[in-house]
């Protein structure tokens, strides 16, 4: 071999090797890039939740929204999603599991840490493609202590009620509806009607009588109701939610077990809660169930980073830090409660008797849009003292899923075959 050649040999095996290296630098860069995470946590809860991140000691970069849908679908569609997600129910992500934009969770967690309805079985496929990382309950009413109300249906005059929300509005209005079904109708039936099964349509008298009971309570006070679409669930600007808020005029608040978030510190000390069976319009009804919702993560990329945050994030240790850190429950039947008597008694209901996910986290996005503004509209005509057109209004949304499953709905076996859990 030449002198020349040797050096020309030289030249080119030490490009390589750079050129080797550069590949190797380039994919270490990648994979110290931050994990983008898009979730719904603002606030307090959002420093509270990037604390809980530190502590994993992966890099990450969290941007919490309220007008999160409409930020997911803008960055899925401009080729930039996050790497994980963290959304309030699964409707909207067995639709992105559908188009193949989710990964699968397998392995991640361990499956027996979550139990039903939290755990992602009872779906047409083998692999799972979102975990609860919090857990709420619903079904039960919040009241100040040394108050508690009869076990008879509560006057519209006794209660907080707010319909407006930053991103979507109305859902305080389905709750009722949903609870209404559930304690009148039972979890079987629930179950038929969130599923679109065994006959149990949007127009078919488990649905339509709850929702007859619903707007019998708005029209005993026409202010209040006109008050309930004008009035944000979080309350007005003086920090105390509606239980507490200083305009004061009711008594007893239908929401979920993040209402005491909305309440002062001091405040939150003196919220009481009790199951809203006995409470709701209609009679008396003994506690068939508890409805239940969550946030929960999913992935769109498979990144090793974001595969291990989610790892973290869902295990035993990390659910257990985040109930500590931000007075949360969670799905993890591992996790101890944190707290007194009122997050024991939360934590009871969350893991025992039946349990319903919640109704319109689960429905298809149109579908659930839908069924928001079908409540708003019945609230605005009743306060004006219209007729509401309940029937019409359940044809409306009928039509919508109908169109919904003709066009195929396709969610590539990753939506639940089932919402509740008996045990």
């Amino acid at each position: 071999m030449t002198r020349r050649l040797r050096v020309l040999v030289f030249l080119v095996v030490m490009v390589l090797i750079a050129a080797g290296g550069l590949v190797v630098a380039w994919a270490r860069h990648d994979d110290e890039e931050p994990v983008t995470i898009l979730g719904t946590w603002t606030g307090q809860q959002a420093e509270q939740f990037e604390s809980l991140l530190r502590g994993f000691g992966i890099p990450f970069r969290y941007q919490g929204t309220a007008a999160q849908r409409e930020v997911l679908l803008s960055k899925v569609q401009s080729g930039e999603p996050p790497d994980v997600v963290i959304m309030p129910g699964i409707g909207e992500l067995a639709e992105y599991a559908g188009q193949n934009r989710l990964k699968p969770l397998n392995g991640l967690y361990d499956p027996q840490e979550y139990g039903a309805p939290w755990k992602p079985t009872g779906t047409s496929s083998a692999d799972v493609y979102w975990v609860p990382v919090k857990a709420d309950l619903k079904s039960i009413v919040w009241y100040r202590e040394g108050e508690k109300p009869a076990n008879s249906p509560a006057p519209m005059r006794s209660w907080c009620i707010g319909m407006g929300d930053d991103g979507a509005s109305g859902w305080p209005g389905t709750d009722w509806i949903e609870d209404l079904v559930l304690q009148r109708s039972g979890p079987d039936t629930y179950q038929d009607w969130v599923l679109g099964e065994n006959g149990v349509t949007w127009g078919s008298t488990p649905v339509r009588t709850a929702w007859e009971a619903w707007a019998g309570l708005l029209r005993q006070d026409r202010g209040a109701a006109r008050h309930a679409l004008l009035t944000d669930h979080r309350g007005v600007s003086d920090g105390r939610g509606l239980l507490f808020a200083r305009w004061g005029g009711c008594a007893l608040e239908h929401q979920g077990s993040f209402a005491r978030s909305f309440y002062s510190a001091a405040d939150a000390r003196r919220a009481r809660l009790t199951d809203s069976a006995p409470l709701l319009p209609g009679g008396g009804y003994p506690v068939r169930g508890h409805e239940v919702s969550g946030d929960f993560a999913a992935l769109f990329s498979d990144r090793p980073g974001a595969r291990a945050l989610i790892r973290r994030l869902a295990s035993r240790a990390g659910q257990q830090r985040w109930a500590e850190l931000a007075d949360v429950f969670s799905a993890n039947r591992r996790v101890e409660p944190q707290g007194g008597t009122v997050e024991r008694e939360t934590a009871e209901r969350l893991r025992s008797g039946p349990r319903c996910l919640d109704a319109s986290d689960v429905m298809a996005p149109a579908v659930r849009d839908a069924f928001y503004e079908a409540v708003l509209l019945t609230i605005a005509r009743v306060a004006a003292g219209r007729d509401p057109g309940i029937p019409g209004l359940l044809q409306d949304v009928q039509r919508v899923q109908d169109a919904q499953s003709a066009t195929g709905g396709d969610d590539g076996g990753a939506a639940l075959k089932s919402v509740c859990s008996t045990r």
